[in-house]
């Protein structure tokens, strides 16, 4: 009898079959094998953290720990076992990646795939089986100090980038974890607001990404989310996680909470989380320890449901830990830094090139003015959040050096003094917003004998930050001030926007003829940067939300729902967020999502759709032919949105059905083809509690932003 219960064990766990290679059925019947020589206090003890990154396995029966690491940035340095300290670790630097919102302003799938291979890759090289990333909330308000992390404001770009990079994470046997699950937007009162969020709004602005990252990703874990929505905390909503997740999109993984995000025993057990996560100890006292195991005693946890969490947990590691030809992994290598710089170099977004300043002719240029804190600044640290101890970080002083320095003289000014830091109090950072006339001074004698300026602005890791949110749309630091001074004297001054989220560019724009924005893009961003400014790269990157002209231009302010009245935000916008929200209401945005320059020329022509009339069931297939009619290699991102005029419901003024990148020549040609489902043009109908595509007319637009739609085609669904 031992000899067969250890062969059962050795067959499960020592990678000699893996779920990649074994039948649904099968693996079940070794899971449950398993389960069944447990004890319960064993079970209990892999449903709750035994540090701050790992839960307990079972050595008896040869279940490793379940190994848990930060994020979306990169792998973040080792820290120690019981706290947050350094564990001075020499083997941990690893590939600072562009955060989430330059990898959305790629518009490119294929470098979300890319950044998830690379988080794995160094995932497995740091034995790590869960990466908590990517993380796309929907960026529902301008302020969220976690838009640098997050993706975009569209449901459907937020999908397709999220697949690829669960896809990448996973194409590694590490288990990509998505988050925060649902209706985490806002960092102010996150861990007490309760957002209240129609069925409709859920189903098609949050859901979407999460459903397809697990459906068509196959993510195995799923953090939940701070907040309450509609007056349950989402660790325990069932709602949420059982007859949605779990029952309706048959989520087979592992969801696990933010950390001290659960607040419960007996609802978190009965409804849906699996793994309670936390930051101290002492461990056996949290609510899936001992009181889990009292609950389960008293009959108000039953035993088949701690055996679905364990089982899900064991689903999990068959997949990763536990799989056959584990990969090895490796960390910081020079693979993963092109992959940095090729996702960096595609997202950066030209916004103004009025006079054709750039791309800088090099050899016109003697003496180049690199002026601003951010020309010198590092982004792979700083406020609240997960941060990587970065093997390098190009900064963009030394990016331009390195790419204009033998034929010009280049020179630095600071300009302005980043006084500002994410743990200090109102209070403590008074006055961070103040100009420093003697660095604006020197910026200005600099700018004034130099050929170009090139003015590095914008934000900082300090100040946006995880656990806080912005007070406003404007420029920290007395930026405007410095901007205004160096512009002056210099007209061939380029204003360079380092940042993760909406600010307000409007007396740049008005002022200022050449505008770039590069995000805070990772360990090669200097380089990209620089590279961009000299013409190697042909900027292709496009915004993935929408910059309004004033803060209260946006639904949550408009409406008067952030931060919410007495705990609750009350999202009244419904599902107009974003540019579906600007268009609708005929608001003109500073900056339109997906809008984005290049230096080359485009044109859209011969739209048409294979049919005029569609059956439910049916696929709309249409092709249009694009020519880069300018005279440099580049990229245009085609976007196909879809509008209703005619419905039931209150619909957006357009929504993003499918969108393209698209490479091409100087004087290149090329018929495109993209296909819609019929289905994909349905509301969510809240009295059937399914989604609808009405019969009628609907209207097809192309273009390259939500506000520049370049044809139209009208279809007839019948």
């Amino acid at each position: 009898m031992k000899y067969t219960i250890a062969c059962v064990i050795l067959l499960f766990f020592s990678g000699k079959v893996s779920a990649q290679h074994k039948s649904e059925k099968s693996l079940k019947a070794s899971i449950s094998s398993i389960i069944r020589k447990m004890t319960l206090e064993e079970k209990i003890g892999m449903l709750h953290g035994n540090a701050l990154f790992s839960s307990a396995g079972v050595p008896r029966l040869g279940i490793p720990e379940l190994t848990c690491d930060d994020g979306p940035l990169g792998v973040r340095e080792e820290i120690k076992r019981f706290d947050w300290a350094s564990a001075n670790w020499t083997t941990d630097s690893a590939t600072f990646l562009p955060t989430g919102s330059a990898i959305a302003a790629t518009w490119n799938p294929v470098m979300a795939n890319k950044y998830g291979v690379v988080i794995g890759e160094e995932a497995n090289a740091r034995k790590k089986n869960v990466m908590l990333a990517p993380a796309f909330n929907i960026c529902r308000m301008p302020l969220c100090g976690r838009t640098y992390e997050y993706y975009s404001e569209d449901p459907y770009l937020n999908s397709q980038l999220a697949v690829q990079s669960v896809k990448g994470i996973q194409s590694q046997h590490v288990a990509a974890c998505i988050k925060h699950f649902a209706a985490n937007n806002q960092e102010l009162d996150r861990d007490s607001v309760n957002t209240i969020v129609d069925e409709r709004t859920l189903q098609e602005i949050y859901f979407p990404a999460f459903k397809a990252a697990i459906q068509q990703g196959n993510a195995y874990t799923i953090m939940s989310a701070y907040n309450k929505l509609n007056d349950y905390w989402c660790s325990e909503n069932d709602f949420l996680l059982n007859r949605v997740l779990k029952n309706k999109w048959g989520f087979k993984g592992v969801v696990m909470s933010d950390w001290a995000g659960t607040h419960h025993t007996v609802e978190a057990a009965n409804n849906g989380l699996d793994i309670e996560m936390g930051s101290s100890g002492p461990y056996d006292q949290w609510y899936f320890a001992k009181p889990l195991l009292t609950a389960v005693k008293a009959g108000q946890v039953s035993i088949k449901t701690i055996d679905d969490k364990v089982s899900r947990i064991l689903w999990l590691m068959y997949h990763t830990s536990m799989s056959t030809n584990h990969p090895k992994g490796s960390i910081a290598t020079p693979e993963h830094a092109k992959t940095a710089y090729d996702i960096a170099s595609e997202s950066v977004v030209l916004l103004k090139n009025e006079n054709h300043l750039l791309p800088l002719k090099a050899s016109a240029i003697k003496s180049i003015a690199v002026i601003g804190n951010n020309a010198v600044r590092t982004f792979a640290l700083g406020g609240y959040g997960a941060g990587v101890k970065a093997k390098h970080e190009v900064t963009a002083l030394e990016g331009i050096r390195s790419r204009f320095g033998n034929t010009a003289s280049i020179s630095f000014a600071q300009g302005y003094r980043a006084n500002y830091l994410a743990s200090k109090t109102d209070e403590q950072n008074r006055g961070y917003d103040k100009p420093d006339q003697n660095l604006i001074n020197e910026a200005v004698a600099l700018a004034k004998a130099s050929d170009v300026a090139i003015l590095c602005i914008g934000s900082n890791r300090e100040y946006e930050s995880e656990a806080h949110d912005r007070k406003s749309l404007e420029l920290p630091f007395g930026e405007q001030v410095l901007v205004n001074a160096v512009s002056s004297v210099n007209p061939n001054t380029i204003i360079v926007v380092m940042a993760g989220a909406p600010y307000d560019l409007g007396e740049i724009k008005r002022s200022n003829h050449t505008i770039v924005w590069s995000w805070f893009n990772g360990s090669e961003a200097g380089n990209a940067l620089a590279d961009v400014l000299k013409g190697l790269i042909n900027p292709s990157g496009k915004l993935p939300f929408t910059f309004p002209v004033s803060l209260h231009d946006s639904p949550a302010f408009s409406l008067n729902t952030y931060p919410g009245k007495g705990a609750t935000a009350d999202y009244k916008e419904g599902v107009l967020v974003g540019y579906r929200w600007y268009d609708t209401k005929n608001i003109a945005p500073q900056f339109p999502f997906g809008y984005g320059l290049s230096y080359t020329d485009f044109s859209l022509s011969k739209f048409l759709t294979d049919k005029s009339s569609y059956k439910k069931d049916e696929t709309i297939r249409v092709r249009f032919t694009i020519t880069n009619t300018g005279g440099l290699y580049g990229a245009e991102v085609v976007q196909l949105y879809v509008s209703d005029p005619v419905c039931s419901v209150l619909r957006p003024e357009k929504e993003l059905k499918a969108f393209e990148k698209i490479f091409l020549k100087p004087g290149e040609t090329r018929t495109v083809k993209m296909q819609v489902k019929v289905a994909d043009l349905a509301f969510y109908d809240e009295v059937k509690k399914d989604w609808n595509a009405e019969a009628g007319e609907y209207i097809l637009e192309l273009g390259n932003s939500s506000r520049n739609i370049i044809q139209k085609i009208k279809i007839a669904v019948k």
